[in-house]
């Protein structure tokens, strides 16, 4: 539902006054623009999940859906924060530096500084780990919830080996791993279907080059279909192994391992399988 200017202004009109505590009748343009955007953000929150029977039928004022707007970005902001403290007690950074700072350093300042009434769009951090999600069409709590969805989610995933498996894998992948900006459950997804492909056990360590042309013949009779079909069932075997604590884990995982598979081929074409690990 699209919203007018003549109705948005009242709106944001009260949330100035609220922000200057009733004491200034004028404000610069920038901020009057931010509120604007805290407007627009609150309205697409209660649209997007529907609050309110007034909200999904059309009936209520735009006055009425900011407000549900506010109370949806509110219980997200306190679902992220629950989300978070439930992650933190068993998180493992691997010794990458990348994760350790985005969450356990960065997190905490996010919850300390948002400002879900005058700056709800505001994201704060950077997220300067990546993960396997695309989550750029997103800002504010929206972003952030999503974010550590993912990390509860890559947590879980590498949970299930050993640590010093998953240091072993790293340190193959990047010497530097600890100074790495990359994704480190991408990294030992590589490792494991590599030896699913193979057909040897994950926790034997690195692949030989006999290992490599077992895959590379395996792509020259049956192509990535057939590299496809033999990992398939990686992530509904992960999502049972772990504590099921994460529903959307195979979804997660099967999104990575479709890039996987593309490197997989590609590498394969060119004769370069033993590149990967």
């Amino acid at each position: 539902m699209e919203r007018t200017m003549e109705e948005l202004v009242p709106i944001v009109g009260k949330l100035a006054e609220k922000y200057t505590a009733y004491e200034h009748t004028s404000m610069p343009y920038e901020k009057a623009e931010q509120l604007m955007q805290a407007v627009l953000y609150c309205i697409h929150e209660a649209e997007s999940s529907g609050q309110g029977g007034a909200v999904a039928d059309g009936k209520a004022t735009a006055q009425q859906i900011y407000e549900a707007g506010l109370a949806c970005v509110e219980e997200k902001a306190k679902k992220a924060l629950s989300l978070y403290n439930s992650i933190t007690p068993s998180f493992s950074y691997y010794g990458n530096k990348c994760l350790h700072d985005t969450v356990l350093k960065g997190m905490p300042e996010f919850f300390r500084w948002y400002d879900m009434e005058f700056c709800p769009q505001d994201t704060i951090l950077t997220l300067d780990y990546p993960v396997l999600e695309d989550i750029s069409m997103y800002t504010g709590v929206d972003k952030v919830y999503g974010f550590l969805t993912c990390i509860q989610m890559e947590q879980e995933f590498l949970g299930m080996f050993p640590e010093e498996y998953v240091r072993g894998v790293l340190a193959r992948h990047d010497s530097q791993y600890e100074d790495m900006v990359g994704n480190l459950c991408e990294a030992v997804l590589v490792d494991v279907a590599g030896h699913v492909l193979a057909g040897k056990p994950f926790l034997e360590g690195k692949l030989t080059e006999e290992d490599c042309q077992k895959i590379q013949e395996l792509w020259e009779t049956s192509g990535v279909p057939g590299m496809r079909k033999k990992i398939g069932p990686m992530p509904a075997m992960f999502a049972q192994a772990g504590t099921g604590s994460c529903s959307g884990l195979p979804e997660y995982l099967f999104g990575a391992l479709e890039n996987i598979l593309a490197r997989l081929g590609t590498a394969a074409e060119h004769g370069t399988v033993s590149n990967l690990f």
